[in-house]
């Protein structure tokens, strides 16, 4: 909303539960914190990371085998693994001249399905209504 001056309009009031702001405020991450969690999820926010990270939480998969799946160059499909790793959401194993990529921990498993969860569980409440 925006008042007659065209400014936005924001809350002046003092602080009302001045308790529950300081519990929050202890419990809240440090910005440095903060920052790389962000950072952290906008690796998340590419359909081909997504695809990769889906495709690698079913097997581990060597980049011909990602490039064939996913319908890309073996070029592209490195410099997305590229990414996913320096984020620490893959790693890799050399066998002979193959690399095969996996995630990293079951972690990055659980992100993508609490992620994919919630979604689907949003949809259904939405069509519910």
């Amino acid at each position: 909303m925006k008042d007659s001056q065209n400014d936005l309009i924001r809350c002046d009031c003092t602080v009302i539960h001045e308790d529950a702001v300081q519990t929050v405020r202890s419990h809240m991450p440090n910005d440095e914190d903060l920052f790389d969690l962000a950072e952290f999820f906008k690796v998340f926010g590419d359909t081909t990371r997504i695809k990769i990270l889906s495709a690698l939480s079913s097997s581990e998969l060597c980049v011909c085998d990602l490039a064939v799946l996913l319908n890309m160059t073996q070029s592209a499909v490195s410099h997305q693994l590229r990414l996913l790793k320096q984020a620490r959401l893959v790693k890799y194993r050399k066998a002979g001249k193959i690399v095969y990529y996996s995630l990293d921990d079951a972690h990055v498993g659980t992100i993508l399905a609490q992620g994919h969860q919630h979604l689907t569980e949003e949809l259904r409440q939405y069509s519910n209504r």
